[in-house]
């Protein structure tokens, strides 16, 4: 399922295979940021087709600023997560 906090996988587009964090849920798209490109103040419409969930969620609590949310995804987009799959 799909839900604010949860760590998902592009599968499509021009940002194929980079993680992020979905922010919002509206509908058939989710809302997702990266923290560099995709700020949390503008983050990015995406179909939920296009988009893998890992089994990861982080807690929209502690990821309140873009550099915290970077520092989160790093190991995903770095390989360095086991994280894959998921609802």
């Amino acid at each position: 399922m799909l839900q604010a906090g949860r760590i998902v996988r592009s599968i499509a587009g021009h940002d194929k295979d980079k993680f992020y964090l979905i922010v919002g849920v509206a509908g058939n798209r989710v809302f997702i940021a990266d923290g560099r490109l995709r700020k949390l103040g503008r983050p990015k419409a995406k179909n939920v087709l296009h988009v893998r969930p890992t089994n990861a969620v982080l807690d929209m609590k502690i990821v309140t600023t873009d550099k915290k949310l970077r520092e989160a995804l790093a190991p995903y987009n770095r390989g360095e997560s086991q994280e894959e799959g998921g609802n």
